[in-house]
């Protein structure tokens, strides 16, 4: 009954997760659902930024803290080993929905591309960058990432180990965060930037930036001088010119 409980409890939060993402993407793009990152009655700016800030904020902590290796071990003899990956993510969806449902809009431009290439161009560049996150996922458990494994391991007889293999797969062979580099692409490439989108970039960059030192730290304390030599050789957010790569490498999240 366990593993059925565990298994159902994955599946119900990894849905949530597909469609709360799902809707974020759209809302950053600006297509189709209610409530985009420019739409809506605009307020003044400095409460709008202060909100928005916060809102942030609360996804940047409940993110950041939620992921570390001292939380988990206090957190896990609170809840059961086998959901603690899908309690994580629904805890981060939930932040995500959040921010999609109280985002204040500022939607005054700050530039505008009006050439029809470049802006067919600049859109494309975007979608790539929700591509290159996605199939980064894949490339390092997809389902592991996001706690269907570890929810339907019990269920299916599956042992799951305490540790993972450092694996560098097509894009981990060329920059160490292609994940983090796709949501940076995905945020940036807006042929109308706002005032609102243009926040929301800086700020989830800066987010960003310091949530890759955060997990580098973690790598290093895992992996020690195999990630240390992995960091030397290979660029963090952009291929690294001269960097040399063992395609015998591995890495794991």
């Amino acid at each position: 009954m366990r593993g059925v409980l565990a298994a159902l409890y994955s599946a119900a939060v990894y849905a949530f997760f597909l469609a709360t993402f799902v809707y974020a993407i759209l809302f950053v793009e600006g297509l189709i659902v209610p409530k985009t990152i420019d739409s809506g009655e605009p307020g003044e700016l400095l409460p709008s930024l202060l909100i928005n800030a916060g809102l942030l904020g609360v996804f940047a902590v409940q993110h950041s803290v939620m992921a570390r290796p001292a939380f988990k071990k206090v957190w896990t003899r609170i809840v059961p080993k086998e959901i603690e990956r899908s309690t994580y993510v629904l805890f981060a969806s939930l932040a995500l929905a959040l921010i999609l449902w109280q985002w204040r809009p500022l939607p005054q431009l700050v530039w505008s591309v009006d050439n029809d290439i470049a802006e067919i161009a600049i859109i494309a560049l975007s979608w790539s960058g929700w591509a290159l996150l996605l199939a980064s996922t894949f490339l390092i458990s997809h389902f592991h990432l996001f706690g269907l494994s570890q929810g339907f391991a019990r269920l299916l007889g599956i042992k799951e180990g305490a540790d993972h293999a450092f694996v560098t797969p097509l894009f981990y062979r060329w920059i160490r965060h292609p994940l983090y580099a796709g949501f940076i692409i995905a945020f940036w490439a807006a042929s109308h930037m706002s005032v609102g989108h243009l926040f929301f970039a800086i700020a989830t960059t800066g987010y960003i930036l310091i949530g890759i030192f955060l997990e580098e730290r973690d790598l290093v304390g895992e992996f020690g001088d195999r990630y240390r030599q992995y960091r030397r050789q290979v660029g963090m957010l952009f291929p690294k010119i001269g960097g040399t790569r063992d395609p015998q490498e591995t890495r794991a999240k």
